[in-house]
């Protein structure tokens, strides 16, 4: 069975503006599913288990899509590790919700949730992530640790990822472009990505298979000569 990642650059589900890429996802969902109702899993780590994402979440893919949302508290010890395997077992759809990256690839690995993560991934359960939950599967990541850790410092960083998909991404890169590219050149970081919000791209057994726009763009950024290298992924 192929293996799916589809990795959203950010947005808001709670205003639906996601919502193209939203039904993009529960169609895979649906036909991993079958004749059966699909069952899409939440997981809130890196927002530490924040309820009201989990609604947001609800309120799109049950109420406008008819899919069984099911939500796995990983933080706080709401649940056991047996309870949250058996929502793993059950999902046809793992969605990683965003905030802090570094904190939620900690507890995961802390907790033992990387291993149901990857076992689900593995098996052919579809897996979408908004922003922490899309960059996280590259080798590299551009993520806003400190100010997400600090509260004070609005510096990005350069961290390691799972390396489940090569190379260097970057979420909301509409709103990091400068600061991006500068951290590619300085680090002499290529292969890299930069996903917009309401856009997502859809990797397929580790390979880039298709871009999924709900108002957004995403772009390749190659460095060439110490100069970044620009195309837009279509």
């Amino acid at each position: 069975m192929d293996k799916k990642i589809i990795a959203i650059g950010g947005g808001e589900i709670r205003n639906k503006t996601t919502l193209k890429i939203d039904e993009y996802i529960v169609n895979l969902a649906k036909a991993h599913a079958g004749e059966k109702r699909a069952v899409g899993l939440f997981l809130g780590t890196a927002s530490h288990d924040s309820m009201p994402y989990f609604n947001s979440f609800r309120k799109t893919y049950t109420s406008v899509f008819d899919i069984k949302a099911e939500c796995a508290l990983t933080v706080y010890g709401e649940m056991n590790y047996d309870h949250i395997k058996e929502k793993f077992d059950k999902a046809d759809l793992i969605y990683i919700g965003g905030g802090d990256t570094k904190f939620m690839l900690d507890k995961w690995r802390e907790s033992g949730i990387l291993e149901l993560v990857l076992s689900a991934y593995n098996r052919g359960v579809i897996i979408a992530g908004l922003s922490a939950g899309a960059i996280c599967w590259f080798e590299k990541m551009y993520t806003d640790y400190d100010l997400m850790r600090n509260k004070e410092s609005g510096e990005y960083k350069i961290l390691d990822g799972l390396n489940i998909l090569k190379g260097v991404c970057s979420p909301h890169y509409n709103e990091r472009v400068i600061d991006y590219h500068e951290t590619l050149i300085k680090h002499g970081l290529t292969n890299a990505v930069g996903i917009e919000n309401d856009c997502a791209l859809e990797y397929t057994n580790g390979e880039l298979t298709k871009v999924i726009s709900s108002g957004g763009k995403a772009y390749a950024l190659n460095l060439i000569d110490g100069k970044i290298d620009k195309k837009e992924l279509n």
